[in-house]
Parts: structure tokens; sequence; C-alpha cells
């Protein structure tokens, strides 16, 4: 079908108008994001180079934005540059002195580079430059965790508690180091407070059930799993769980259904297997 010029060049006018339209909501999208958050996509694709030049940018005409300073430490080690990330750290303790920002900031740096024993000093440096701020010990004790080092970390997580850390990953780090130390009693109480802190997590609520097994606590067991299943019901593993403390309380039907509906939901088939065999069942 032919097409006048005229028509054609109308049609070609609303294309562009259109497009122009697109390419401004485009722009005013990207203007709307912070350097901040600009620099964090940039760092996300390997861009380092340029998110430190955006930050140094931003920073020379705002030097007050911790949170754009903060963000430069960690993009110049996890770039290598631990001198520059140094200096960095330097400025943010001028601009908030006191404050154990600065300290944890290069203790992550540190950590970046795989030097944990001057990433822990940095922690505890932070924990004695702001001494009654939970953030030092908080962030010593979750790291040594993490480094599956819980005698380092149980004394900052408890230091960090008794300077008021009250929250619920806090709680929960805590019962898990206690765990690891053979401590039940101060797990379980760890994980309650993890609990009341935060009633919508599970993961306190698993640590009561992992606690409640390692004891032999049946009951105990199956009360958190319950707790769990109510707001996961598709959590394989809790049904595994939850079989267990129903095997062992004599109730074996429902222990077999639990088991059924673990493997429905795709638990891990050695699991289900030897659970059915300590049942009798092949």
């Amino acid at each position: 079908m032919r097409v006048r010029k005229g028509a054609r060049g109308r049609r070609l006018r609303l294309v562009a108008v259109a497009l122009a339209a697109a390419c401004q909501i485009a722009s005013a999208g990207c203007a709307r994001q912070s350097p901040v958050e600009h620099a964090q996509a940039l760092a996300r694709q390997h861009r380092e180079l340029e998110a430190v030049a955006l930050l140094r940018a931003h920073l020379a005409e705002r030097p007050n934005d911790v949170a754009a300073r903060r963000l430069l430490v960690r993009v110049l080690a996890a770039s290598g540059d631990l001198r520059a990330a140094r200096a960095e750290v330097a400025e943010l303790e001028k601009r908030a002195p006191g404050s154990p920002v600065s300290w944890i900031e290069l203790g992550h740096a540190f950590e970046l580079s795989h030097r944990f024993d001057e990433a822990l000093a940095a922690y505890d440096t932070a924990a004695s430059v702001a001494p009654r701020a939970p953030d030092g010990p908080r962030e010593g004790g979750v790291r040594c965790a993490r480094w599956d080092d819980p005698e380092c970390a149980l004394p900052r997580l408890e230091e960090a508690v008794r300077r008021g850390a009250r929250d619920a990953e806090t709680y929960h780090v805590l019962g898990l180091v206690r765990l690891k130390l053979r401590d039940l009693d101060g797990a379980e109480a760890a994980y309650r407070l993890g609990v009341t802190a935060d009633p919508s997590r599970t993961d306190n609520t698993l640590g009561l059930a992992t606690v409640a097994l390692a004891r032999g606590d049946a009951r105990g067991a199956l009360s958190a799993y319950d707790a769990i299943l109510a707001r996961k019901p598709t959590f394989a593993s809790g049904h595994l769980g939850r079989a267990w403390a129903l095997a062992k309380l004599g109730r074996r039907e429902e222990a077999l259904r639990a088991i059924d509906r673990a493997e429905e939901l795709g638990a891990s088939a050695p699991h289900v297997a030897r659970q059915r065999r300590a049942l009798g069942v092949r």
C-alpha cells in the first residue's frame, strides 16, 4: 500500500516526538538517582574507577556526605587501593570525631583484602573510640562468627548486647556462637530475646528448634517447628524436623505424613529415606 509523503512525514515526526519523550523520561529517571546510588550501580558492574571518580567529584562539592565517603572507602578497598582507602578513613574520622564509623569502614577495607587480623584490630579500635556504642563490638563479633571463630566472637557480641544492641540479628548470631560452644542455656536465652525483638523472623525460632534437638527435647522442637511452619508452610526442612519430633513423641502416623509433605516440598532424599527407615518404612 502506498503512503503519501505528507502522511509518512507526519508519522516520522510522531515517532521522533515519542522517542524524544522516552529519552526525557529515561533521563529524568537517571537524574533522580543519587550519586551514591549511581556509584553503587557502577561498582556492581565492576566499573570501580568510574565509581571512584563520581564519588570524588561529589565529595568535592559535599565533603560532609558520610554515606558517600563510606562507599568510597569500600570501592577503593575492593579495587585494591588500600592507601587511598586509609586516607578516606582519616577524612571520615575528621568529620565524625568519636564515631566508630571510620574504623568500621577500615575494617571492611582490610576484610575485602583478606587481611583479617588487621580487620579485627580495626573493629576493636571502633569499639574503644566509642565505648558506649554497640557498633564496634557488634561488627567484630559478627565478623568473627562468619569466620567460624566462636571464641573470638563471643566476648564481642556479649559486649555489644551489654552496650545496648537489641536487634534480632545480633541475638541470632550470639545464639549461634553459644550453640557452637555447647552453651545450650545461653543459646536458648539469646534466641528467645531474638524472637521477642522481631517475631516476624524465623531464624531465631529455628535456633530454638536446634537447641531442642541438641537436648533431645521433642516437645520443644515440635513447638518451634510448628511456629516456623505457621509462617513458612513450604519450608521442607521444617517438616522433616517436625517429623523427627512427632516420631520421638510416639505419633508415628503424623510423623509419616510430615515426611511425605517434606518430600513433596523437595527435602533432601537421603534425609527423607533415613527418617522413613527409623520408622520401619522402606
